[in-house]
């Protein structure tokens, strides 16, 4: 009878485990496409550089300062792409980029903590790179 219950205990604590450590996980999710796809995701900046690209790339950068910012920097060959950004548990449109168009701008106080930075293709992209980098506000930036 002990033998049963401590593998019933048993089989109860790697479910409630199990449930436990799937609710810890990211709320976006990257799903894609590429080819000669090369990129970087640190806490303070990411980036990517494709030679083709369908679907979805997230990226998850850290806010430490009330004050900082998001600066970004975008190309495109062909297509269109959608970028979004979240940082308080609602996914908000921050720019769009068209075949042939060079971006760039800045995110101001996207808000401490952190934030999750979705790039979303409109079907299949071509030469393509994007850069996010999370910045101190300069004398410069007034």
């Amino acid at each position: 009878m002990k033998r049963i219950r401590r593998r019933i205990m048993l089989v109860a604590l790697v479910l409630a485990a199990v449930m436990g450590l799937t609710a810890c996980g990211a709320p976006y999710t990257s799903h894609y496409s590429a080819t000669v796809l090369i990129q970087s995701n640190k806490s303070d900046s990411a980036w990517v550089s494709f030679s083709s690209l369908k679907g979805t790339i997230v990226y998850k950068l850290k806010v430490r300062d009330e004050d900082e910012f998001l600066r970004y920097y975008g190309k495109l060959g062909e297509g269109s792409i959608t970028v979004y950004y979240d940082n308080e548990g609602t996914k908000e449109e921050w720019f769009s980029l068209q075949g042939g168009e060079n971006v760039e701008g800045k995110l101001e106080k996207p808000g401490k903590g952190k934030v999750y930075i979705i790039v979303e293709t409109d079907g299949k992209c071509q030469d393509g790179k994007l850069d996010f980098i999370v910045e101190k506000p300069t004398s410069e930036d007034d």
